[in-house]
């Protein structure tokens, strides 16, 4: 019986990868309305890690428009053996945040990272740490407990920001993110719990400063 629900799954994996690079045939074929569908397909995960680093859905929106260009662009570098379309957008997504980035490190704005969340339909970072129903009382404690995380957020460095977001909130596995970091497992295993550790820290310290 596991031996079936196994076989099953790996044929499902199939299907959907010959799905995948039909469309990305058919885009390249000029068929606008495979190119569409990719843009809705895959327009929420690439939003959401471009917000995640940004933490302003302007820059944000901006940011998707310029990746799926990049993408448009190089369609024809994608090669289904290397990996599946979701990690292949994942990375050149974050190849063109890094970039972004270090553009623009000196003008960086410091908003809410948590602005913007209800377009991804996933759950913030700190309702995944408070997920359950709140008095008024709560309400106002999980409030500024959001602040705090927004805060800490964006003091993680870079590196460990980037592999915390993929693991924690893009629910790529850890072979996923060393394809898109182009790192060892272990770096990124290493770069999870580093940064995890620092967010935890960072919270602690803002949480003794305000009381």
């Amino acid at each position: 019986m596991h031996a079936d629900r196994t076989t099953g799954a790996m044929g499902t994996a199939e299907a959907i990868e010959r799905a995948r690079a039909l469309m990305v045939r058919r885009c390249l074929d000029g068929d606008s309305s495979a190119w569409a569908e990719m843009v809705r397909t895959h327009h929420k995960r690439v939003y959401g890690l471009c917000y995640r680093f940004t933490g302003n859905p302007t820059d944000a929106e901006d940011l998707t428009q310029d990746v799926f260009l990049k993408i448009y662009s190089n369609l024809a570098s994608f090669d289904a053996a290397r990996g599946s379309l979701p990690v292949w957008i994942t990375t050149m997504t974050r190849n063109l945040l890094v970039d972004n980035f270090r553009r623009t490190r000196n003008q960086r704005a410091t908003g809410s990272l948590d602005d913007g969340w209800d377009a991804t339909d996933e759950l913030r970072p700190v309702d995944r740490l408070m997920a359950r129903d709140v008095s008024p009382h709560d309400a106002a404690v999980k409030r500024e407990l959001e602040k705090m995380v927004q805060q800490a957020l964006a003091q993680v460095s870079v590196e460990l920001r980037e592999a915390v977001i993929l693991r924690d909130l893009q629910d790529l596995d850890y072979k996923e993110i060393a394809q898109v970091l182009d790192i060892p497992e272990g770096t990124v295993k290493s770069r999870i719990s580093r940064g995890r550790a620092e967010l935890a820290r960072l919270l602690e310290r803002n949480r003794r400063e305000v009381m």
